[in-house]
């Protein structure tokens, strides 16, 4: 599985070298990796369905990480989405790509990265492993968005979509960690099962199950956070298609999909899950009813039945096995028949110049083919039999109708209502894209589409048909799914259950949206008088802490250095003092010192530190500076560390020779006036407090810990045998972090080279010393304060 990954993300990185040459070779060569995981995935159903299979790569065990995947019903359901319709939609970016395009190697490399990224996440058994993946994701996703960056529009869009998912991933970051220490491991599978069995509960679990319901709410564009994915329709059609439609924006539902097993049983999963769930259904369902642009009709029915699939996949409950079943059948309904409307819009836009529903009229005669199956992906959309899609809707009927109680019909209403929408904006797209309008003149097509851009989307629109009629498939990826949920409802998949509510519900959405498209003039005006959008909740909010920042900026960066350490000690001492006052405890027995030479080399530490606060020459200050820095190495060698003491040694010594060469520069003395008392007692208030938590926390800290650390073991334990050295230290230093003493030494060296540089510049003043400098800067004057001879120099005695 890692392999697969890497491979993806290998062959993205050198395909631009492909595309150079051939744009549309580019695409296809990245099409291969998709189709391959795809392969791999459908002939490994049979363990997949079975149990799962389950692959860890060690990447520093010591410290307990690892690289986990796994393959199960879930992931393989999202593989056929990731990298099925991914080598779909790269096969269509061969025709919809010009040969001379500027933007296709990098869509082109970006997608595939981004298909690797996208299979690594679903794939993830380990949330660290995940995480990971999901900003790249999100990275490869602003990157594709902004696209070359030359429009305003695509970067405010990239940008946005950029915020709002890393913030809520940064947020689910945090869930992962709260929730990953609370089941004493970063495994889903284990996690998941701890879960289900009752073992994971409590304020901590109940807040990391909030935060990371806030990342998969970002993620897959859920109320308030829906509004960047409208935004993002900018991006190329094919990039909408697979990203906005068929892969990304499922990752959000993918994340609860995978811990709903183990939590849906609890009050602070599912409640917000239903609520955010069923109101972002509504929400873009009615703003689809009045879009006029198709492409950003079929984004705003995206956000709508993401909420669906949020409900159905999330909410559990006594007969989460059902829901569980209607939620993977909707899962590939939902990439197959959007996948196909976006590419069909692709066709349109390509063949046309427009998207605008009020400018195209009459294309179901220049265009049947792309009519006929936008019409099979519409009725899937809609619900329609014998397709994927009714089998999900009445599936997602029959499981809440099941459930009763106030929960089951206001879930039931709601998903009624929501399918109703459905229907309606299904119904306004085929009418929109290709029936005639009075008083619009038939549209000519100027470029009619090639085979390229036409076979992708009948793979995709008859693939929903063939997987509706072929249910039992689906039923059983779905059931193993859903294993870990109560059994006993006996339910399955099927196009004909008999007359009962299920079915009767789904036939009253189906006419109940009909009768609103036939009032969509009304509809659109009933919508347009909403005065307040998410959109503008984010610009205005965007502005809040643009004015905000700039508020605090303006007050704190003022360029004052006390201001700024100030600033900094104060923090220092605040959050982690509260850590340490809550859980900290003070080391039993805590010897003041362990060595005699720690009591003289501390006093001298001290001495010089006082003393720089007295000192009035710069020269004299540097040099008590330096005594500091020799001091704490003379304690690095006592407390048996030499590498850090030698380090110490030299920079300290580069350091005060690059003063001394910069002290010439200045005047010799400070010329700054001598603060009231009412300002110097405070900073010394403040450098006592801040130095004593200093010293408290690396007591309490280094005393927090009794037994050497896994990694201090293990070091230990492969000195002798791999590096050849009983010195611990020196092993670290010259075999296991080679690298890092390596980037030591070029610090070293600049350094040098920055101090060779100052040598060098007084050598150039000597040599053009005609003028003699009365500030002080490298004057005679200055030169015996420096060297301090006190009085003789080249204008005689001084006093």
């Amino acid at each position: 599985m890692l392999a697969l990954v890497v491979a993806h993300l290998v062959v993205a990185a050198l395909l631009p070298l492909v595309s150079a040459r051939n744009r549309r070779a580019g695409f296809a060569v990245a099409a291969v990796l998709p189709a391959v995981a795809l392969v791999w995935a459908l002939a490994n159903t049979v363990p997949a369905l079975a149990g799962g299979i389950t692959e860890n790569t060690a990447w520093a065990p010591t410290l307990g990480l690892a690289l986990g995947f796994r393959l199960d019903a879930l992931a393989l359901a999202m593989v056929v989405l990731v990298s099925g319709i991914g080598a779909v939609i790269l096969v269509y970016c061969i025709g919809y790509f010009g040969p001379d395009s500027p933007d296709a190697p990098r869509t082109a490399a970006l997608l595939l990265a981004f298909a690797g990224a996208m299979l690594g996440l679903v794939l993830a058994d380990n949330l660290l492993t995940l995480y990971v993946f999901w900003e790249l994701t999100s990275v490869a996703s602003f990157m594709l968005i902004g696209q070359s960056g030359e429009r305003g529009e695509e970067r405010r869009s990239a940008v946005q979509a950029l915020l709002v998912t890393v913030f809520g991933g940064l947020a689910m970051l945090l869930g992962f960690i709260l929730l990953g220490e609370a089941a004493g491991t970063y495994q889903i599978s284990e996690i998941v099962a701890a879960g289900s069995a009752g073992r994971l509960h409590g304020t901590l679990v109940s807040a990391a199950l909030l935060l990371i319901l806030l990342g998969a709410f970002t993620k897959s564009a859920q109320l308030p956070f829906h509004p960047w994915l409208p935004a993002a329709m900018v991006a190329p059609t094919p990039v909408s298609a697979y990203l906005h439609a068929a892969s990304m924006v499922k990752a959000g539902v993918y994340l609860v999909a995978r811990l709903a097993p183990g939590f849906s049983d609890l009050a602070v999963w599912w409640v917000p899950v239903i609520a955010v769930g069923l109101g972002t259904m509504l929400v873009g369902g009615w703003r689809a009813l009045s879009a006029t642009d198709l492409k950003q009709l079929l984004a705003l029915g995206t956000v709508s039945q993401l909420g669906f699939l949020m409900v159905l996949l999330g909410s559990g409950g006594r007969l989460g096995e059902v829901s569980a079943l209607a939620g993977i059948a909707l899962l590939l309904a939902h990439g197959l028949f959007k996948a196909s409307l976006f590419m069909i819009v692709g066709t349109i836009d390509h063949a046309t110049g427009t998207r605008d529903l009020r400018k195209l009229s009459g294309l179901y005669t220049a265009l049947p083919g792309s009519a006929v199956t936008a019409a099979l992906a519409a009725a899937s959309m809609a619900g329609l039999p014998p397709f994927l899609g009714f089998v999900s809707k009445e599936a997602a009927f029959e499981a809440f109708v099941r459930e009763g109680g106030v929960r089951g019909w206001i879930v039931t209403l709601v998903l009624l209502l929501g399918s109703m929408f459905t229907v309606a904006y299904s119904a306004r797209f085929l009418w929109g894209a290709f029936a005639r309008k009075p008083r619009v003149e038939p549209t000519r097509v100027a470029h009619p589409p090639g085979p390229l851009l036409t076979a992708p989307v009948w793979v995709c629109s008859v693939a929903g048909l063939v997987l509706g009629i072929a249910y039992p498939v689906v039923d059983a990826l779905g059931a193993s799914y859903a294993r870990p949920y109560p059994r006993g409802s006996g339910y399955h998949l099927g196009l004909w259950h008999g007359v009962g509510p299920p079915l009767l519900l789904a036939a009253l959405a189906v006419a109940g949206g009909l009768v609103l498209y036939m009032q969509r003039d009304r509809v659109t005006a009933l919508s347009h008088r909403s005065p307040f959008t998410a959109q503008r909740a984010y610009e205005l909010t965007i502005a809040a802490i643009a004015r905000v920042a700039l508020a605090v900026t303006g007050r704190l960066q003022v360029g004052s250095l006390p201001a700024y350490l100030a600033t900094i000690i104060v923090a220092f001492v605040l959050l982690p003092g509260v850590a340490v006052a809550m859980g900290g405890a003070w080391p039993a027995g805590q010897a003041l010192y362990h060595s005699v030479m720690q009591v003289p080399l501390a006093i001298i530490v001290v001495i010089a530190a006082v003393a720089v606060l007295r000192a009035r020459r710069r020269f004299t200050a540097v040099l008590l500076v330096g005594v500091i820095g020799y001091g704490v190495g003379g304690l690095f060698i006592v407390d048996g560390a030499p590498d850090l003491a030698l380090a110490q040694f030299l920079v300290e010594t580069l350091s005060v020779v690059a003063f001394v060469f910069v002290l010439r520069r200045l005047p010799a003395e400070f010329t700054e006036e001598r603060p009231p008392r009412r300002v110097r007692v405070p900073k010394a208030l403040l450098g006592i407090v801040g130095g004593a938590a200093v010293a408290a926390y690396a007591v309490v800290m280094s005393g927090a810990r009794t037994t050497p650390s896994a990694t201090t073991e293990e070091f230990a334990r492969l000195a002798p045998t791999e590096a050849g050295a009983t010195n611990v230290v020196s092993a670290i230093i010259v075999d296991f972090r080679a690298l890092d003493t390596v980037g030591e030494i070029g610090v070293l060296f600049v350094a040098a080279a920055g101090v060779a540089s100052l040598v060098l510049a007084t050598r150039y003043d000597r040599q053009r010393g005609r003028v003699r400098v009365e500030s002080g800067q490298g004057g005679p004057q200055h030169e015996e304060d420096v060297v301090g001879r006190g009085g003789v120099g080249r204008g005689g005695p001084k006093g």
